[in-house]
């Protein structure tokens, strides 16, 4: 019996480690990753299997930056494309890119990797 509920208890243990360090829920929406710099909303979106956060939160009317951080990253979402803004970039391995998105009204910017694979919304607000 004791063995029985240690190995449940492991499993447990084993399955919420593996879905802390994948970030948890995958559409989770952001706040933290937002901050204003010298007047300017920096939205940080980190790139290595997929976009996180996948969906970030940040207020509109602002001059706003998408500034994309990658460390090690070797996948498809190197390949950015933002359609609505005509972007469309092939990010480094590893290190910052920003992307100036000037004053952004109300509504969703949506991102993707070039295979359409990964995808990652700004919702202004």
């Amino acid at each position: 019996m004791k063995t029985a509920l240690s190995i449940i208890v492991i499993g447990a243990l084993a399955a919420g480690i593996i879905f802390l360090a994948r970030g948890g829920a995958s559409d989770a929406t952001s706040f933290n990753n937002v901050k204003l710099e010298n007047g300017v909303q920096i939205v940080e979106i980190t790139a290595k299997g997929g976009y996180q956060p996948r969906k970030s939160v940040a207020q509109a009317g602002l001059p706003t930056v998408l500034r994309f951080k990658t460390k090690g990253t070797f996948d498809c979402s190197l390949a950015l494309r933002i359609p609505s803004e005509n972007v469309s970039t092939i990010l480094p391995q590893s290190g910052n890119t920003d992307i100036d998105l000037g004053n952004v009204k109300t509504g969703t910017l949506q991102g993707l990797c070039a295979m359409g694979m990964y995808r990652f919304a700004v919702e202004f607000q």
